[in-house]
């Protein structure tokens, strides 16, 4: 899907993060509101910027 962390968008999906990871929807979810890092609800979907993603994902 993504070649490179350049490749993705500026604001990530749930669907998104879970092809990336390579992880399971439930265990997506529970990711993203486990508070880990900042999301932001758009009617019942979320949203992840990538640069937010990206510092959470190398630590």
């Amino acid at each position: 899907m993504y070649k490179t962390t350049s490749d993705y968008p500026s604001v990530l999906t749930a669907k998104e993060i879970q092809q990336i990871l390579g992880i399971g929807e439930r265990q997506t979810y529970e990711l993203l509101n486990s508070g880990q890092f900042h999301i932001v609800r758009v009617g019942k979907m979320i949203k992840v910027s990538k640069d937010v993603f990206l510092k959470w994902l190398q630590g």
